[in-house]
């Protein structure tokens, strides 16, 4: 890789990806809007450019792709509630900049684009683990619009000859996750919590079950994503730990006292099957919820 560009470089996910992609000497160009993202988080060593890519003139983003290998197309207004309250601003940010990267893309010389998908799209399953060929139902606008950039990226392939990759997160976790605003991650909420000498308040009866993801995992599924040496051809991938936890686990972690009272709905399990990408792109999570939760505390002083 000698030059790539990383949509939503300023977020949780994609500085970290930044991070690593520079220190692997890789020239980086960064778009994002900053309306999530923060400019605290952008490494001084890319070349940072501000745009809304729904909004973007394609001809200009053509150029901006002048020398690009490869996308990592992370930019998104992420998280389940308020797309719900609010879905058409999230169907811009999800869905339309999505085709206007894939279209601009398959007007130059990009070898492949990495797209973060979501394991929403897996609505409330039964079946557990979730794997990738499983059936799809998602329960929020955001769900399904990650789902569509899904299918944009696996049309974009077969239509277009342009190469795609989907990674299925789920619940990313690790340094610089979002503390702020209502809907942020559990973990992220706890550590808030925390911080403030509140109690954790818990959706539902906390015996929902989730998998959590370490965000350098995550790094290093979409590296190893974009060194891939055949065709991918669209294809989606699971990125999870294979392990996962209640929520009541998970305040326990934290050890604050439990507050219940809100309901919502929401899939009572996520557990990833991560077999295919162990297998297709050799990628071996490592991260230990428990352990990195112990460290985060002491780093907060909570």
């Amino acid at each position: 890789m000698d030059k790539v560009l990383v949509t939503g470089g300023a977020g949780f996910i994609g500085s970290n990806l930044v991070d690593v992609l520079i220190k692997k000497g890789v020239d980086v160009v960064i778009i994002d809007n900053l309306s999530t993202g923060k400019l605290k988080n952008i490494n001084p060593k890319a070349n940072f450019l501000k745009y809304d890519l729904s909004t973007i003139d394609i001809s200009e983003l053509i150029n901006i792709l002048d020398g690009v290998e490869f996308i990592f197309h992370l930019a998104a207004l992420a998280r389940v509630q308020p797309s719900i309250e609010d879905p058409i601003p999230y169907h811009h940010a999800n869905v339309t900049s999505t085709l206007n990267i894939l279209y601009a893309a398959s007007k130059s010389k990009v070898k492949r684009i990495i797209y973060s998908a979501s394991s929403s799209c897996y609505g409330d399953s039964d079946k557990v683990p979730q794997a990738e060929d499983d059936e799809t139902n998602p329960l929020s606008p955001y769900g399904l619009q990650k789902y569509i950039g899904e299918q944009y990226c696996s049309m974009f392939s077969q239509v277009y000859n342009l190469d795609t990759v989907s990674l299925r997160y789920f619940n990313v976790y690790g340094e610089r996750m979002n503390l702020d605003g209502a809907y942020c991650l559990v973990t992220g909420i706890f550590a808030r919590q925390m911080l403030n000498n509140q109690p954790l308040t818990i959706t539902n009866d906390g015996n929902q079950r989730r998998d959590f993801t370490y965000v350098g995992d995550v790094v290093d599924a979409n590296i190893l994503a974009a060194q891939h040496p055949a065709n991918l051809n669209g294809m989606v991938f699971n990125i999870g730990n294979g392990q996962n936890f209640s929520i009541n686990n998970v305040a326990d972690m934290f050890g604050g006292d439990k507050q219940y009272g809100e309901k919502r709905l929401e899939p009572f399990e996520t557990l990833a099957d991560n077999s295919k990408a162990k297998k297709i792109l050799k990628w071996t999570p490592k991260g230990d919820l428990k352990k990195w939760i112990k460290n985060y505390k002491i780093e907060l002083g909570i």
